[in-house]
Parts: structure tokens; sequence; C-alpha cells
């Protein structure tokens, strides 16, 4: 591991860095969503109100959920294993220190350095192996108890994920209980294929009662915690007694993509009305 200064960058060439970004979206829409990603970890991080934190952004790749950070008035330290992103970071001029490293290796700082963390989208990536000396479990293990240790006692950490199945999400909240770590899964829009979001809240303290996940639907009472099934769901059996095409069917079936957040025209008096047949 080691630390970026911003007159010296780990990589020769600036041009790779840029290409880099591009290849993660470097587009308006990428940085709204990670700035929305990076809003909501540090929301469910439950920070004091009006009090400067010292926090650890995982991952941090090319620092642009570290501006949202400095935006809320924070000081942070980024990791991440990528010299291109942190490249790209030192160019735009982040506000928080860079360290070049690979979080599986550990995090290596003093114990109870931070008051928080967060990660955006990297977590899942230790559960994968690169090379025959990489064991996921192991890890993963060396990642959450070197954490543990740097946060301060009471302190949470907050770790956007995407898993591929129930298993790998499994692995990893397993590990992080073996380092010390209480807490669970917060599930953001769970009935949306494009926004649905896993925010795994750990806290380094005594166990607390985990935050409610968003919800698109009216009621906002929606489970908090993921679950996941290997069975299949036939949804027919939510319409049994609908008629096709009926104006309760045309109704269900727009309150359904409303929840996915798709764009649908408002009803009227006429939604679901037969016409006449055209001549």
């Amino acid at each position: 591991m080691r630390r970026l200064s911003r007159g010296r960058q780990a990589a020769p060439t600036v041009g790779g860095a840029w290409k880099a970004l591009r290849a993660v979206g470097r587009g308006s829409r990428m940085i709204d969503v990670q700035s929305k990603m990076a809003e909501r970890a540090l929301e469910l991080l439950c920070l004091p109100e009006g009090q400067s934190c010292y926090l650890l952004d995982i991952g941090c790749g090319t620092g642009l959920s570290g501006d949202y950070l400095t935006e809320e008035g924070h000081c942070w330290v980024g990791i991440d294993i990528s010299p291109a992103m942190l490249d790209a970071a030192l160019d735009r001029e982040t506000e928080g220190d860079l360290l070049l490293g690979d979080m599986g290796q550990g995090i290596p700082f003093r114990p109870g350095s931070f008051d928080g963390c967060i990660s955006i989208s990297a977590v899942q990536w230790l559960c994968n192996a690169n090379k025959k000396s990489d064991i996921p479990a192991k890890r993963l293990y060396c990642f959450f108890s070197s954490l543990y240790s740097a946060l301060v006692r009471g302190a949470r950490a907050v770790l956007q994920l995407y898993p591929e199945n129930s298993e790998q999400l499994e692995l990893i909240t397993t590990q992080a209980t073996r380092a010390g770590f209480t807490g669970g899964v917060v599930v953001d829009y769970p009935n949306s294929a494009k926004a649905k979001k896993f925010y795994l809240c750990l806290f380094s303290g005594p166990s607390a009662s985990l935050p409610k996940g968003l919800s698109a639907s009216e009621d906002g009472e929606e489970a908090t915690e993921s679950k996941f099934t290997k069975a299949r769901v036939v949804h027919g059996l939510a319409r049994r007694g609908m008629l096709k095409k009926s104006r309760e069917w045309v109704l269900e079936k727009k309150a359904r993509r409303r929840r996915q957040g798709k764009e649908v025209r408002p009803d009227t008096q006429y939604t679901g009305r037969k016409r006449r047949p055209r001549f």
C-alpha cells in the first residue's frame, strides 16, 4: 500500500486514467447515480448532526463519492486498487487523501482511526478469485477484521454492493459477522429491477435496529432485510380473478410499472375502457 501525493502520480500517463474513467461512465448520469448512493450511504451511517467526521471510502475510484463527503463537511481517506482511477481522482483535485492498495489484504490503519466508513460498488469483487492464491472467504475476513479495528467503537460501516446471488451475499455477511460486526442488509426499492440497491449496514459496537429501506410504494412499509429464495413466483397468482385487459388488470399493471420506476400515463375515467372497433 502507498499513499498518493498530488505532486507525484502513480501512473506514468494521464491518458489511461481518463480512459478508465470513461469506462465506468464519465457522464453526468454516472456522477448523479454515484452521488445519490453516497448520499444514501452517509444517511445510513447516522452521524452526529452538524459535526465534521473522519471517514473512510473503500473503493473510492475517481473520488465521486468523496466529493459528496466533502460537500457535507467531512474529511475522508480513499483507498482503491486501481492506479488509473486514483490518477484521475488526483486530476479532479479531490479533497481527500488517497491510498493505493488492495482491501482484500486488509485496511492499513491504526485502531480507532475512523468515525465511519462507506463503500460504493466495491466489496462484491472480493468474492472473485483472480488467481490461485485468492481465497474469497479469507480475503473477506481479512478485510472485515481490519476494518473493524480501524473504526471507532460504536461506529458504522455502510457498504453498497451488487451481490450476484444469495450465496455470495451470505458469504459476505458471514465473514463480517466472524470479524465482530453486527447489523444486516438494507434493500432500497426491492420491487424495482433497475433502482434496487443493497446496503450492508455494519455496527462495530452494540447491535442497533436496522434502518428501513426506501420504497416506491405509497405505504412505505417494505421489508428492510433482503430475503432470497430460489422458488419462482408465479405472477399470475397476484392477479387471480382479474380478467385480462379489464380495468382492474390495466390499473394493476400500471401500478406495478410505477413501482419499477417507469414512466406511466396518469389514470383517468377512460383507463381500461373498451374501444369500439375501427372500420
